[in-house]
């Protein structure tokens, strides 16, 4: 009898108990995917005021018709040529961007990886400021092969040299060869921009970061590419989980650490040359998102990337939206709107030491 009791009591089917760790997790599971649903609806929010908001006020009903029933008007125009075609640019470059932060932060265990970090940005720069001075290109459409072959190069460099030796590469190989090939392309990149006027201008242009395009046939031209870097991140996923618990019990849960790195670089160099290309380099997503993501999601990559994805993509919306309201009836460019957000929001997630642990 009193087995039976002890059995029964309260102590006996506590948390910790096989009993109720099904539950847990179930619950666990529910909170993660109302989390997803919540994040749906956030970034549908979002696309609704990047098309609604922007320097001209166009009243609602003139919205819908733009969208749904267009007849050639001016805010017709203005609806699908303009706001459309710059709301799927935000959200393709912020989902982009998150992902690839995450596999960053991930791959190189570094809790302040950015695009930088891997010399994409710089790449994407160099290749952009040599189509200018060289070839006399101006027009987004013109350069956005270059940018994006300059920034699959620049990682592609990064990685080969983090690869030299017996270990292969490591998260401290793979930063240490970022940074110099970084600066080594920065100052190459420099040195161009200085000799020449033209260059100077469209470059300072693209630094800026900025999502607003003219041209809406370079989407349908960089969108594969992006859909193939979101599959590859999502697919690194399960790696980045047993490379967490160390490269050596990766290896013992039968996972291929140099293909899994292999897979997450050309993940994160496809996604962020990508997004580069189109819009220039925008920063703070990469590095801030999955900060916040990892708070609601924990360690898990299978929750944190598609967290980290969808917030992203919200978070450029809204930043651009901001930039067109605080300047009306001129904008601030998403990128400096970012800048201007995101360093005291990085400095509280600093100052939260468990947050940025990896």
């Amino acid at each position: 009898m009193s087995r039976s009791v002890a059995v029964d009591s309260p102590r006996a089917s506590g948390p910790g108990t096989p009993s109720t760790a099904p539950a847990r997790l179930r619950e666990r599971r529910r909170r993660r995917l109302t989390g997803i649903a919540v994040l749906l609806v956030v970034l549908v929010v979002s696309c609704l005021l990047s098309v609604v908001i922007g320097a001209k006020t166009i009243p609602l009903h003139d919205v819908w018709n733009g969208l749904f029933a267009p007849t050639g008007t001016e805010n017709d125009l203005i609806i699908r040529e303009l706001r459309v075609p710059r709301t799927v640019v935000g959200v393709l470059a912020g989902v982009a961007l998150g992902l690839a932060g995450a596999l960053m932060q991930g791959h190189t265990r570094n809790p302040i990886a950015d695009p930088g970090i891997l010399g994409i940005t710089q790449g994407a720069a160099l290749a952009v400021v040599l189509a200018v001075y060289t070839f006399g290109v101006t027009t987004l459409l013109g350069f956005i092969w270059f940018g994006f072959a300059g920034a699959l190069l620049g990682a592609v460099a990064v990685f080969a040299i983090g690869s030299l030796g017996r270990g292969g590469p490591t998260p401290v190989t793979l930063a240490l060869a970022g940074t110099a090939i970084s600066h080594l392309l920065q100052a190459v990149t420099s040195a161009l921009v200085l000799t020449d006027q033209q260059t100077m201008d469209t470059y300072r242009f693209w630094k800026v970061g900025s999502i607003a395009i003219n041209d809406a046939s370079v989407i349908p031209q960089v969108l594969p590419f992006l859909v193939v870097g979101v599959v590859l991140a999502l697919a690194n996923a399960s790696s980045l989980n047993a490379l967490s618990l160390g490269e050596d019990v990766a290896r013992s849960l039968g996972h291929r650490v140099a293909w899994a790195r292999r897979a997450g670089i050309a993940g994160i160099a496809i996604l962020v040359g990508g997004s580069v290309a189109i819009c220039g380099p925008i920063g703070f997503v990469g590095l801030i998102v999955p900060h916040v993501a990892r708070f609601f999601t924990g360690a898990d990559y299978r929750w944190l990337l598609p967290f980290a994805g969808l917030m992203g993509g919200s978070l450029v919306l809204l930043a651009d939206v901001l930039g067109r309201v605080v300047a009306r009836p001129s904008e601030v460019q998403v990128g400096v709107m970012l800048a201007m957000v995101g360093a005291p929001f990085f400095i509280a997630l600093v100052r939260r030491r468990k947050m940025v642990r990896l």
